[in-house]
Protein backbone atom coordinates (compact mmCIF):
# COMPACT_ATOMS: atom_id res chain seq x y z
CA UNK A 1 0.00 0.00 0.00
CA UNK A 2 1.09 3.58 -0.56
CA UNK A 3 0.03 6.19 2.10
CA UNK A 4 -1.53 9.51 1.81
CA UNK A 5 1.83 11.99 2.76
CA UNK A 6 -0.34 13.34 5.38
CA UNK A 7 -0.61 10.24 7.98
CA UNK A 8 -3.91 8.59 7.91
CA UNK A 9 -6.09 7.96 11.10
CA UNK A 10 -5.89 4.63 12.66
CA UNK A 11 -10.23 4.59 13.23
CA UNK A 12 -13.17 6.09 11.55
CA UNK A 13 -16.31 6.68 12.12
CA UNK A 14 -18.91 4.46 10.25
CA UNK A 15 -22.50 3.56 10.64
CA UNK A 16 -23.07 0.06 11.64
CA UNK A 17 -26.42 -2.22 11.25
CA UNK A 18 -26.69 -3.46 15.09
CA UNK A 19 -28.75 -5.79 13.85
CA UNK A 20 -31.61 -6.43 10.74
CA UNK A 21 -34.88 -3.86 11.63
CA UNK A 22 -35.50 -0.10 11.32
CA UNK A 23 -34.15 2.80 10.90
CA UNK A 24 -32.74 3.24 14.48
CA UNK A 25 -30.43 0.03 13.95
CA UNK A 26 -28.61 2.04 12.08
CA UNK A 27 -25.77 3.36 14.71
CA UNK A 28 -22.54 5.64 14.55
CA UNK A 29 -19.82 3.77 15.09
CA UNK A 30 -15.44 2.98 14.91
CA UNK A 31 -13.61 0.94 13.35
CA UNK A 32 -10.09 0.31 12.47
CA UNK A 33 -9.10 1.92 8.73
CA UNK A 34 -9.33 -0.44 6.22
CA UNK A 35 -5.91 -1.31 3.71
CA UNK A 36 -6.43 -1.77 0.32
CA UNK A 37 -5.08 -4.73 -1.01
CA UNK A 38 -4.25 -5.93 -4.89
CA UNK A 39 -6.21 -3.68 -7.40
CA UNK A 40 -7.88 -1.68 -4.84
CA UNK A 41 -7.95 2.12 -3.78
CA UNK A 42 -8.47 3.72 0.11
CA UNK A 43 -11.34 6.63 -1.12
CA UNK A 44 -11.57 9.31 2.34
CA UNK A 45 -15.18 9.71 1.79
CA UNK A 46 -16.77 12.98 0.78
CA UNK A 47 -20.11 11.99 0.67
CA UNK A 48 -21.91 8.39 0.13
CA UNK A 49 -25.52 7.94 -1.67
CA UNK A 50 -28.76 5.97 -0.16
CA UNK A 51 -30.27 3.82 -2.02
CA UNK A 52 -33.18 1.41 -1.57
CA UNK A 53 -30.95 -1.80 -1.13
CA UNK A 54 -29.38 -0.17 1.67
CA UNK A 55 -32.79 -0.52 3.17
CA UNK A 56 -33.39 -4.01 2.33
CA UNK A 57 -29.87 -4.74 3.96
CA UNK A 58 -30.60 -2.90 6.90
CA UNK A 59 -33.98 -4.87 7.18
CA UNK A 60 -32.15 -8.38 6.77
CA UNK A 61 -32.76 -9.22 3.13
CA UNK A 62 -30.06 -8.15 1.53
CA UNK A 63 -26.82 -9.38 2.97
CA UNK A 64 -23.60 -8.46 1.30
CA UNK A 65 -21.65 -10.91 -1.09
CA UNK A 66 -19.17 -13.12 -0.02
CA UNK A 67 -15.85 -10.65 1.07
CA UNK A 68 -17.67 -7.48 1.07
CA UNK A 69 -17.85 -4.81 4.07
CA UNK A 70 -21.11 -5.64 6.36
CA UNK A 71 -21.56 -1.92 6.51
CA UNK A 72 -24.27 -0.53 4.26
CA UNK A 73 -23.23 1.85 1.47
CA UNK A 74 -22.87 1.10 -2.23
CA UNK A 75 -21.48 4.30 -3.72
CA UNK A 76 -19.25 7.21 -2.58
CA UNK A 77 -17.08 10.69 -3.80
CA UNK A 78 -14.22 11.55 -2.19
CA UNK A 79 -10.14 11.65 -2.78
CA UNK A 80 -8.00 8.93 -3.10
CA UNK A 81 -5.99 8.46 0.10
CA UNK A 82 -4.54 4.58 -0.30
CA UNK A 83 -3.42 2.49 -3.25
CA UNK A 84 -3.54 -0.78 -3.43
CA UNK A 85 -0.57 -2.80 -5.40
CA UNK A 86 -0.84 -3.02 -9.04
CA UNK A 87 -3.07 0.11 -9.19
CA UNK A 88 -1.68 2.54 -11.54
CA UNK A 89 -5.00 4.45 -12.91
CA UNK A 90 -5.10 6.53 -10.27
CA UNK A 91 -2.92 8.89 -7.62
CA UNK A 92 -3.22 9.98 -4.08
CA UNK A 93 -5.50 13.36 -4.19
CA UNK A 94 -7.26 12.14 -7.19
CA UNK A 95 -10.98 13.08 -7.11
CA UNK A 96 -13.13 10.01 -7.95
CA UNK A 97 -16.97 8.42 -7.15
CA UNK A 98 -17.19 4.55 -6.86
CA UNK A 99 -19.19 2.10 -6.98
CA UNK A 100 -18.87 -0.20 -3.80
CA UNK A 101 -20.36 -4.10 -2.50
CA UNK A 102 -20.32 -2.51 0.51
CA UNK A 103 -18.87 -0.07 3.24
CA UNK A 104 -19.94 3.16 1.87
CA UNK A 105 -21.65 4.87 5.40
CA UNK A 106 -18.05 5.79 6.45
CA UNK A 107 -14.89 8.13 7.08
CA UNK A 108 -13.21 5.95 4.52
CA UNK A 109 -14.11 3.45 2.17
CA UNK A 110 -12.55 0.44 -0.11
CA UNK A 111 -13.36 -0.05 -3.65
CA UNK A 112 -12.14 -1.58 -7.12
CA UNK A 113 -9.85 0.24 -8.89
CA UNK A 114 -11.87 -0.27 -12.20
CA UNK A 115 -14.91 0.74 -10.42
CA UNK A 116 -13.84 4.22 -9.89
CA UNK A 117 -14.76 7.31 -12.12
CA UNK A 118 -13.19 10.52 -12.03
CA UNK A 119 -15.22 13.12 -10.42
CA UNK A 120 -17.49 15.00 -13.56
CA UNK A 121 -16.01 18.47 -14.29
CA UNK A 122 -17.99 20.99 -12.26
CA UNK A 123 -19.46 18.47 -9.77
CA UNK A 124 -19.47 18.79 -5.93
CA UNK A 125 -18.62 16.23 -4.04
CA UNK A 126 -22.53 15.75 -3.04
CA UNK A 127 -23.53 15.38 -6.71
CA UNK A 128 -21.11 12.86 -7.77
CA UNK A 129 -21.60 10.33 -4.85
CA UNK A 130 -25.20 10.35 -6.32
CA UNK A 131 -23.89 8.48 -9.25
CA UNK A 132 -22.26 5.47 -9.19
CA UNK A 133 -25.34 3.03 -8.25
CA UNK A 134 -27.67 4.45 -10.16
CA UNK A 135 -26.01 4.85 -13.24
CA UNK A 136 -24.54 1.59 -12.97
CA UNK A 137 -27.51 0.35 -13.07
CA UNK A 138 -29.80 2.00 -15.46
CA UNK A 139 -27.05 1.57 -18.12
CA UNK A 140 -26.59 -2.14 -17.52
CA UNK A 141 -30.24 -2.79 -17.44
CA UNK A 142 -31.44 0.00 -20.19
CA UNK A 143 -28.81 0.12 -22.79
CA UNK A 144 -26.99 -3.58 -22.25
CA UNK A 145 -29.42 -6.11 -21.55
CA UNK A 146 -32.80 -3.90 -22.99
CA UNK A 147 -30.87 -2.73 -25.92
CA UNK A 148 -32.60 0.61 -25.63
CA UNK A 149 -32.24 2.31 -29.32
CA UNK A 150 -33.08 5.98 -30.51
CA UNK A 151 -36.77 6.34 -31.63
CA UNK A 152 -38.14 3.48 -29.12
CA UNK A 153 -40.72 3.69 -26.66
CA UNK A 154 -39.19 3.85 -23.15
CA UNK A 155 -41.50 3.27 -19.79
CA UNK A 156 -39.87 4.39 -16.93
CA UNK A 157 -41.68 2.77 -13.37
CA UNK A 158 -40.72 5.28 -10.28
CA UNK A 159 -39.86 8.09 -12.28
CA UNK A 160 -39.26 10.72 -9.73
CA UNK A 161 -36.80 7.90 -7.97
CA UNK A 162 -32.83 8.10 -7.96
CA UNK A 163 -32.85 5.53 -10.76
CA UNK A 164 -35.83 6.93 -12.47
CA UNK A 165 -34.62 10.23 -12.72
CA UNK A 166 -31.24 9.21 -13.87
CA UNK A 167 -33.25 6.44 -16.78
CA UNK A 168 -36.06 9.74 -17.67
CA UNK A 169 -32.53 11.72 -18.60
CA UNK A 170 -30.31 9.02 -20.33
CA UNK A 171 -33.07 7.71 -22.51
CA UNK A 172 -34.01 11.11 -23.57
CA UNK A 173 -30.45 11.66 -24.11
CA UNK A 174 -29.64 8.52 -26.53
CA UNK A 175 -33.19 9.48 -28.19
CA UNK A 176 -35.61 7.47 -27.03
CA UNK A 177 -39.70 8.34 -26.45
CA UNK A 178 -39.82 8.69 -22.32
CA UNK A 179 -42.53 8.04 -20.38
CA UNK A 180 -42.94 7.29 -16.79
CA UNK A 181 -45.22 6.68 -13.84
CA UNK A 182 -45.19 8.60 -10.65
CA UNK A 183 -47.74 9.01 -7.65
CA UNK A 184 -48.12 12.65 -6.57
CA UNK A 185 -48.48 15.90 -9.67
CA UNK A 186 -45.05 17.23 -7.88
CA UNK A 187 -43.36 13.83 -8.78
CA UNK A 188 -44.97 14.15 -12.23
CA UNK A 189 -44.29 17.30 -13.21
CA UNK A 190 -40.50 17.18 -11.85
CA UNK A 191 -40.52 14.04 -14.51
CA UNK A 192 -41.75 15.93 -17.50
CA UNK A 193 -39.29 18.32 -16.66
CA UNK A 194 -36.38 15.69 -16.82
CA UNK A 195 -37.22 14.55 -20.39
CA UNK A 196 -40.29 12.62 -20.17
CA UNK A 197 -43.05 12.88 -22.61
CA UNK A 198 -45.64 12.24 -20.13
CA UNK A 199 -45.63 10.64 -16.57
CA UNK A 200 -48.57 9.11 -15.25
CA UNK A 201 -50.01 9.78 -11.99
CA UNK A 202 -50.72 5.44 -11.34
CA UNK A 203 -53.26 6.76 -8.42
CA UNK A 204 -55.50 8.15 -11.18
CA UNK A 205 -54.40 7.22 -14.42
CA UNK A 206 -54.05 3.50 -16.01
CA UNK A 207 -50.27 3.90 -18.06
CA UNK A 208 -51.15 1.06 -20.05
CA UNK A 209 -53.91 2.67 -21.33
CA UNK A 210 -51.92 6.02 -21.62
CA UNK A 211 -48.87 4.32 -23.58
CA UNK A 212 -50.87 2.73 -25.93
CA UNK A 213 -53.17 5.93 -26.73
CA UNK A 214 -49.65 8.02 -27.10
CA UNK A 215 -48.30 5.16 -29.36
CA UNK A 216 -48.23 1.25 -30.53
CA UNK A 217 -46.67 0.54 -26.88
CA UNK A 218 -43.32 0.69 -24.91
CA UNK A 219 -40.43 -1.04 -26.81
CA UNK A 220 -38.31 -0.83 -23.51
CA UNK A 221 -40.13 -1.09 -19.66
CA UNK A 222 -37.85 -0.85 -16.86
CA UNK A 223 -39.86 -2.21 -13.84
CA UNK A 224 -38.52 -1.51 -10.31
CA UNK A 225 -42.54 -2.22 -8.61
CA UNK A 226 -43.25 -6.29 -9.64
CA UNK A 227 -46.76 -7.46 -7.85
CA UNK A 228 -49.75 -6.58 -10.38
CA UNK A 229 -47.37 -4.48 -12.35
CA UNK A 230 -46.01 -7.74 -14.39
CA UNK A 231 -48.73 -7.93 -15.61
CA UNK A 232 -49.59 -4.65 -16.62
CA UNK A 233 -46.04 -4.31 -18.27
CA UNK A 234 -46.80 -7.19 -20.68
CA UNK A 235 -50.37 -5.46 -21.94
CA UNK A 236 -48.52 -2.16 -21.99
CA UNK A 237 -45.23 -3.34 -23.94
CA UNK A 238 -45.27 -3.52 -28.38
CA UNK A 239 -43.99 -5.94 -30.41
CA UNK A 240 -40.86 -7.35 -29.64
CA UNK A 241 -40.62 -5.43 -26.32
CA UNK A 242 -38.44 -5.77 -23.07
CA UNK A 243 -39.35 -5.63 -19.71
CA UNK A 244 -36.68 -5.66 -17.40
CA UNK A 245 -36.87 -6.11 -13.66
CA UNK A 246 -34.72 -4.71 -10.75
CA UNK A 247 -36.75 -4.48 -7.89
CA UNK A 248 -39.79 -5.70 -6.53
CA UNK A 249 -41.52 -3.32 -4.25
CA UNK A 250 -45.01 -5.09 -4.64
CA UNK A 251 -43.64 -8.62 -4.29
CA UNK A 252 -41.77 -10.76 -7.19
CA UNK A 253 -44.63 -14.38 -6.79
CA UNK A 254 -47.81 -13.16 -9.25
CA UNK A 255 -50.15 -14.84 -11.58
CA UNK A 256 -49.45 -13.93 -15.16
CA UNK A 257 -51.13 -14.67 -18.68
CA UNK A 258 -47.90 -15.83 -20.48
CA UNK A 259 -49.57 -15.89 -23.89
CA UNK A 260 -48.57 -12.61 -24.99
CA UNK A 261 -45.67 -12.86 -24.25
CA UNK A 262 -45.48 -15.73 -27.08
CA UNK A 263 -47.61 -13.66 -28.94
CA UNK A 264 -45.75 -10.39 -29.17
CA UNK A 265 -42.25 -12.17 -28.79
CA UNK A 266 -41.21 -10.38 -25.56
CA UNK A 267 -38.66 -10.71 -23.91
CA UNK A 268 -38.62 -10.46 -20.11
CA UNK A 269 -35.58 -10.27 -18.29
CA UNK A 270 -33.78 -8.62 -14.96
CA UNK A 271 -30.37 -8.29 -13.19
CA UNK A 272 -29.10 -7.38 -9.79
CA UNK A 273 -25.92 -5.31 -9.67
CA UNK A 274 -24.08 -6.12 -6.47
CA UNK A 275 -23.23 -9.13 -7.05
CA UNK A 276 -22.09 -9.21 -10.23
CA UNK A 277 -18.68 -9.94 -11.18
CA UNK A 278 -15.63 -7.36 -10.50
CA UNK A 279 -15.47 -7.97 -14.66
CA UNK A 280 -18.65 -6.87 -15.53
CA UNK A 281 -18.68 -4.23 -13.67
CA UNK A 282 -15.81 -2.75 -15.01
CA UNK A 283 -17.26 -3.29 -18.38
CA UNK A 284 -19.96 -1.10 -17.05
CA UNK A 285 -17.95 1.46 -15.59
CA UNK A 286 -15.92 1.54 -19.33
CA UNK A 287 -18.86 1.87 -20.65
CA UNK A 288 -19.86 4.72 -18.92
CA UNK A 289 -16.98 6.75 -19.32
CA UNK A 290 -17.11 6.61 -22.27
CA UNK A 291 -20.90 7.21 -23.41
CA UNK A 292 -21.78 9.00 -20.60
CA UNK A 293 -19.57 10.71 -18.61
CA UNK A 294 -18.97 13.62 -21.74
CA UNK A 295 -22.96 13.84 -21.03
CA UNK A 296 -22.33 14.23 -17.54
CA UNK A 297 -19.00 16.91 -18.00
CA UNK A 298 -21.14 18.85 -20.48
CA UNK A 299 -23.80 19.42 -18.03
CA UNK A 300 -26.43 17.81 -20.41
CA UNK A 301 -27.06 15.03 -17.70
CA UNK A 302 -27.34 15.96 -14.06
CA UNK A 303 -28.08 14.05 -11.06
CA UNK A 304 -31.42 14.97 -8.93
CA UNK A 305 -30.61 15.62 -5.41
CA UNK A 306 -33.71 15.96 -2.84
CA UNK A 307 -31.56 16.03 0.37
CA UNK A 308 -28.21 15.80 2.49
CA UNK A 309 -27.67 14.73 6.16
CA UNK A 310 -24.66 14.30 7.85
CA UNK A 311 -23.51 10.57 8.50
CA UNK A 312 -24.30 10.35 11.84
CA UNK A 313 -28.42 10.82 10.54
CA UNK A 314 -28.08 7.77 8.37
CA UNK A 315 -31.15 7.08 9.94
CA UNK A 316 -32.84 9.71 9.43
CA UNK A 317 -32.05 9.61 5.54
CA UNK A 318 -33.55 5.94 5.80
CA UNK A 319 -36.75 6.97 7.25
CA UNK A 320 -36.89 9.71 4.37
CA UNK A 321 -36.70 7.30 1.78
CA UNK A 322 -39.46 4.78 2.73
CA UNK A 323 -41.72 7.74 3.26
CA UNK A 324 -41.89 7.64 -0.64
CA UNK A 325 -42.15 11.21 -0.85
CA UNK A 326 -38.18 12.11 -2.11
CA UNK A 327 -37.46 13.09 -5.92
CA UNK A 328 -34.18 12.28 -6.62
CA UNK A 329 -30.85 11.52 -4.23
CA UNK A 330 -30.56 11.33 -0.24
CA UNK A 331 -26.78 12.18 0.37
CA UNK A 332 -24.80 11.06 3.38
CA UNK A 333 -21.87 13.94 4.01
CA UNK A 334 -19.02 12.90 5.91
CA UNK A 335 -17.16 15.11 9.05
CA UNK A 336 -13.90 14.39 6.83
CA UNK A 337 -14.35 16.51 4.12
CA UNK A 338 -17.67 18.65 4.89
CA UNK A 339 -16.33 21.74 4.18
CA UNK A 340 -14.67 21.40 1.14
CA UNK A 341 -18.25 20.27 -0.80
CA UNK A 342 -19.91 22.69 -2.54
CA UNK A 343 -23.50 23.08 -2.62
CA UNK A 344 -24.99 21.27 -5.88
CA UNK A 345 -25.28 23.34 -8.84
Amino acid sequence: MVHNPAALPATMQCIEITAPGGPEVLQLSQRPLPAPEVGQVLIRVAAAGINRPDVFQRQGGYPPPPGASDLPGLEVSGTVAGLGEGVEQWRIGDRVCALLSGGGYAEYALAEAGLCLPVPRNFSDIQAAALPETFFTVWHNLFERAALQPNEVLLVHGGASGIGTVAIQLGKAFGARVFTTAGTAEKCLACEQLGAEKAFNYRHEDFVAGVKSACKGADVILDMVGGDYIGKNIRALAFQGRMVSIAFLRGSKVEVDLMPVMLKQLVITGSTLRSQPLANKARIARGLHDKVWPLLNSGAVMPVIHSTLPLAEAAAGHRLMETNTHIGKIVLVTNVLVTNIDAPD
